[in-house]
């Protein structure tokens, strides 16, 4: 197997996207860079796509489900979004709360690019507010908190391509929060990268209206969608969602034929069922048939969810047994560092193809052309 480690030095050559230290906003779970603060009403708000205007000043959102109806001087759910006077405002068009260079197994997109990197982008503000998020300090937080704080960055789509194409990064990542939330900033940036001839990947919850999803797609290479639980009541209870438009997003990204994972965050007693595990995977295989990637991550406690353990790895296994048993091809394990499941198996001849230590690839047995080398079998993906 040939090497896929980056020596430190190339590594800190990655990182080093503008001329002040790193360059970089810290990860979305730890914003320690500081920049120069503004206060919101200091930002230029970008009027936003998708609304229609209504009597008495008020708007109503289009974008995603919520479909929010805002009177004047009023946000939308994802916090991030204000009426002023009659328009809708974004005051997160290219406002990056997280900026980082991310291996792209980390989104985690397992058959998309193996060993690229990702310039990673998120701001303020999400469509959802889930009780076990992640990444909390930035989604389920308002801009002006984070501009006062210093954890902003003024990153335009211009900016960020040129940032991209100046240190051969070919992927941009729209992520840590809900990118759907800052639905302008990517719409316009991955269009320029597209014109620019990069790609862009959207990680999201799925959680969006038919129109703006087939427009962005237009511009997007990859999709990752958490696929949160397989009830209604669970979405509702924990996500403040609803599971519908998930799996309608699901299957309009197939139908698009962009490429796409699915990730389930397995939290103890509350969506580990197996039988909800099992009708999700017989769902995913009916939807895009059985290789459909699908990575069952490890809960570990945050945010409102602290009272639960992280995720047993018995479980974590279960789930994948499940899904196979489902007959998906492609079943993976996250968050587990030194797992074999986070490994891309040939189904054909059940040789290792993609071996990885958790976002890490440390070998490849894949053709070009994405074929096992064992055995001729053509492993789904996008691999050059």
């Amino acid at each position: 197997m040939d090497s896929g480690k980056l020596s430190r030095r190339e590594l800190l050559k990655k990182l080093a996207l503008a001329g002040a230290g790193t360059g970089l906003l810290a990860g979305a779970g730890s914003l320690t860079k500081r920049w120069t603060s503004t206060t919101e009403a200091a930002v230029s708000a970008h009027e936003a796509m998708y609304y229609e205007k209504l009597s008495g000043q008020r708007v109503k959102c289009y974008v995603c489900p919520n479909e929010c109806v805002v009177g004047p001087g009023g946000r939308g759910v994802c916090g991030n979004k204000v009426n002023r006077n009659g328009k809708y405002y974004t005051l997160v068009y290219g406002r990056a709360a997280a900026l980082n260079v991310d291996p792209i197994e980390k989104k985690p997109l397992f058959h998309f690019l193996p060993r690229s990197w990702a310039l990673s982008v998120g701001t303020a503000g999400c469509s959802f507010s889930c009780k076990h998020c992640q990444n909390w300090e930035i989604s389920q937080r308002l801009p002006a908190q984070l501009e006062q704080e210093g954890h902003v960055l003024s990153v335009p789509p211009n900016r960020l391509v040129s940032k991209a194409q100046s240190h051969n990064i070919s992927v941009i990542a729209y992520t840590y929060n809900e990118p759907i939330s800052f639905y302008e900033y990517m719409y316009d940036t991955a269009k320029l990268a597209h014109q620019k001839g990069l790609k862009s990947v959207m990680i999201s919850n799925g959680y969006i209206n038919r129109e703006p999803m087939i427009e962005v797609c237009k511009y997007l290479d990859a999709v990752k969608i958490d696929l949160k639980g397989f009830s209604e009541e669970f979405y509702s209870g924990y996500c403040s969602g609803r599971l519908e438009p998930v799996l309608q997003t699901i299957k309009r990204v197939i139908a698009l034929g962009k490429w796409l994972e699915l990730v389930y965050l397995v939290i103890p007693t509350v969506n580990d069922d197996p039988e909800m595990i099992r009708q999700a995977a017989e769902w995913v295989k009916r939807a895009g048939g059985p290789d459909v990637p699908l990575h069952f991550s490890r809960f570990t406690p945050a945010y409102k969810l602290k009272n639960l353990p992280p995720t047993p790895y018995d479980t974590l296994r279960q789930c994948r047994r499940i899904a196979r048993e489902a007959g998906l091809n492609y079943v993976y394990i996250g968050n587990v560092p030194g797992t074999e499941a986070a490994s891309t198996y040939c189904p054909s001849c059940g040789k290792i193809v993609v071996k990885r230590n958790s976002f890490e690839v440390l070998g490849s047995h894949l053709k070009p052309n994405g074929a096992c080398k064992f055995c001729g079998h053509k492993i789904p993906g996008v691999w050059a």
